[in-house]
């Protein structure tokens, strides 16, 4: 009996102590090197905003303000009411100026420090209402797939042993507004945690929702709390087929390398000046059914947003497709990985499968660890190009208004 007590007391001492390092494992400390990243977020932010550039340069004139005829006031009554849903303190964290540096301080890493109030935090009907502000501004599917790599992100936690590390589990995203919700102002709200990241900017009816990172490890769990749930396979295997589709000629322009590296993306985390220059396959040396394809494969992305924003922005993309080029890097055969590239001067779209980091350690990219972006090139992600010259206009009608 005596042996049964020591034994349950000591099972009790080792679990507080669990928990104890656990708790301690905030950010910047957990495995994952907080203080590295956050030494690479000051870095980034201290540089001056351009965006992603083909050769350095921002190509001028490619976004201008008028109306898509889409409305958005769904989205400011969903986050007047999630901010009304929230206490004073919980209220103050997550407001920021609309052209605050919150905007770029998100990370697909686990462990960056990160601000604003985090569903960790939040009641049940806190959390409902957050999704309601998420789900106003995108599409079924885009909802679904945000709330799979939350899910997903307690999979890793259970497979690596690290359930209680800072930015692991289910509930480790934050969000954060930024301005005030309004029909004419502009505004805007950020979702940020580890393999999902929603940058959602709205000017009266116009949207631009990137950088949006998109991600998992696992992609697929076959066991634990949430088996079954699975992301990013049509935007693999639609991508896959149509680069198979490619003639022998056109595999030849569109494939930069055959050999896949770990890593390939350059538009994650704390590169929002990143040169990419234009690679691969020109879109307009497509039949029409090719075409057809294609956009299909970048319809896929782009209706993560509601369908109306989402017309607006195909309607862009197909307005420069002449320009667009497709690049593949990686083989072609049954089970191959591979990197795959959608870039014109309207859209940067970066699919990649990776090497295993929290499952496992190699150099070996594997279809369970994909990392996406979506990017706005020349100087519109976070709709910056958008918000300067709202400030431009409004700053010359606020002196109009005083010299009369």
């Amino acid at each position: 009996m005596r042996t049964s007590i020591h034994l349950l007391t000591a099972l009790v001492v080792a679990a507080s102590c669990q928990i104890s390092q656990a708790q301690q494992k905030g950010p910047g400390r957990g495995k994952g090197g907080g203080n590295r990243f956050a030494d690479m977020e000051k870095k980034a932010i201290a540089e001056p905003f351009v965006g992603v550039t083909a050769d350095g340069k921002v190509e001028k004139g490619l976004f201008e303000i008028k109306s898509t005829g889409v409305k958005t006031t769904a989205v400011k009554k969903a986050a007047l009411s999630f901010l009304a849903g929230l206490s004073d303190e919980q209220r103050t964290k997550t407001k920021f100026p609309v052209d605050a540096n919150e905007w770029r301080r998100w990370a697909n890493q686990h462990s960056l420090p990160r601000q604003g109030v985090s569903f960790e935090e939040m009641s049940n009907t806190q959390q409902d209402l957050a999704f309601k502000m998420i789900g106003a501004g995108l599409s079924a599917r885009g909802l679904k797939t945000t709330q799979d790599i939350m899910k997903l992100n307690h999979t890793i936690a259970e497979l690596s042993g690290r359930e209680g590390e800072y930015g692991y589990g289910r509930w480790a995203y934050f969000i954060t507004i930024m301005g005030e919700p309004s029909d004419t102002n502009p505004w805007g709200f950020q979702f940020d945690g580890h393999h999902c990241i929603i940058n959602y900017f709205i000017l009266a009816d116009q949207v631009v929702m990137t950088p949006l990172f998109l991600g998992s490890e696992p992609v697929w769990a076959e066991k634990g709390k949430y088996e079954g749930t699975i992301v990013l396979q049509e935007e693999q295997n639609q991508a896959f087929a149509f680069a198979r589709s490619l003639t022998e000629a056109q595999k030849k322009k569109a494939v930069l390398k055959s050999e896949k590296d770990g890593t390939n993306t350059n538009t994650e985390a704390f590169h929002d000046n990143a040169v990419i220059p234009y690679q691969g396959l020109l879109i307009s040396e497509l039949n029409a059914d090719q075409k057809r394809a294609f956009l299909k494969l970048t319809g896929l992305w782009i209706h993560n947003l509601k369908e109306g924003h989402a017309k607006v922005k195909m309607s862009e993309i197909e307005k420069h497709l002449d320009q667009t080029h497709f690049a593949w890097i990686g083989e072609m055969d049954e089970d191959s990985v591979f990197y795959y590239r959608i870039h014109s001067p309207v859209v940067l779209i970066e699919f990649d499968h990776q090497r295993p980091i929290a499952l496992g350690r190699s150099r070996t990219a594997t279809r369970q660890h994909i990392h996406a972006t979506v990017r706005t090139p020349n100087g519109n992600d976070y709709g910056k190009d958008l918000l300067k010259q709202h400030l431009k206009d409004h700053h010359h009608s606020h002196q109009n208004e005083q010299s009369e």
